[in-house]
């Protein structure tokens, strides 16, 4: 009997002007090779914050799937994050 946990990329969704990255993941416990059971978590991902100095610091992506940090990279342009952090800053106010 062998019980195995997979997680695996359900979805990549870019949305929005600022290219917020959404991404779904299925947690899948399968048994000999029959599934038992599978969850959905989601998160998203910003192209960065503000550091005390109002400087945008870059998300670090490095922990996620390979193919979420592609599209992360390509759509995180230096417009997207100039025009992300001159909204940070505006919300600020």
């Amino acid at each position: 009997m062998a019980i195995t946990k997979t997680i695996e990329i359900a979805k990549i969704e870019v949305v929005g002007p600022y290219k917020a990255v959404q991404v779904a993941t299925d947690t899948v416990i399968k048994e000999d090779g029959t599934e038992l059971s599978r969850g959905r978590h989601r998160h998203v991902l910003q192209c960065g914050t503000l550091n005390d100095s109002d400087a945008l610091v870059d998300t670090d992506v490095s922990g996620e799937d390979a193919t979420v940090q592609a599209v992360a990279n390509a759509v995180w342009t230096d417009a997207v994050k100039t025009a992300w952090k001159d909204n940070l800053i505006a919300s600020k106010e």
